[in-house]
């Protein structure tokens, strides 16, 4: 089948199955590529990282090429450029938009209109994916979540390198292998390494404390590195199987 389409509801989850479980989510305004629909079901290929999974076919709908993307951790889509009117649907960091006009500090898109100070042009990225993880503290902790609105591990590591232009997949048993230098695990972490565990990975902020999305906070924090690797140890993760420094930095 192999035809391009555009997501044009805020989240939606990429399912392993119809009505099965989530493995990972699309945003608003991404491209992907249907394999095939069956039933009000279409297996989809995501462009940013090639992850499939099955979504619902009314979450689909004909591409408009984009023309900035969300760079504030979340937005609202309200129905007139005045910040008292109703708000229309939230979207999180990452999403996708076009850009019709402007007016009143606000873009209108085709949904009603976004504050223009939440915007960035497509092709222009951030810079260290550290500083964009921050923007995702407190985010609730979940399973296959790549939003604002929840987000796991391996989600978190990649919208924090994407935002900054590198090519990141989706799961943290490919992330380990995806790019950078290996390191012997006993390595001091210093700013920036990844930590990988059995089913986890951590970005390290600095040689005392990493940030991460976990299940224990329920939520994207820091946590102070050698209590965490104990912890991580403790509740049956083991200890540190990879020991990433990403590269360029």
């Amino acid at each position: 089948m192999n035809t391009p389409v555009q997501i044009t509801a805020p989240v939606v989850d990429v399912l392993r199955h119809p009505d099965g479980p989530r493995d990972r989510q699309v945003l608003f305004g991404e491209t992907v590529m249907v394999l095939e629909a069956n039933d009000g079901w279409s297996r989809i290929e995501a462009d940013k990282d090639g992850y499939c999974g099955y979504v619902p076919s009314r979450s689909l709908g004909p591409v408009t090429p984009a023309t900035h993307w969300i760079s504030a951790p979340s937005s609202h889509v309200y129905a007139r450029p005045e910040i008292k009117s109703p708000d229309q649907m939230a979207l999180s960091f990452a999403s996708l938009i076009t850009v019709m006009s402007y007016t009143n500090g606000f873009a209108q898109i085709s949904n009603g209109y976004i504050p223009s100070t939440h915007l960035t042009p497509v092709g222009t990225f951030l810079n260290d994916p550290l500083v964009v993880a921050q923007l995702f503290m407190g985010t609730p902790y979940l399973w296959g979540g790549n939003s604002r609105f929840g987000i796991d591990c391996s989600g978190l590591v990649q919208a924090a390198y994407l935002a900054c232009g590198r090519d990141c997949p989706g799961d943290s048993s490919v992330q380990m292998d995806a790019f950078g230098l290996g390191l012997p695990n006993d390595t001091i972490p210093q700013r920036h390494d990844l930590l990988f565990f059995n089913g986890h990975v951590a970005m390290v902020f600095d040689q005392d404390t990493l940030l991460h999305a976990n299940a224990f906070h329920m939520a994207v924090s820091f946590e102070p590195l050698q209590s965490a690797l104990k912890r991580i140890e403790a509740q049956g993760d083991g200890k540190v199987i990879r020991h990433l420094r990403p590269f360029p930095q």
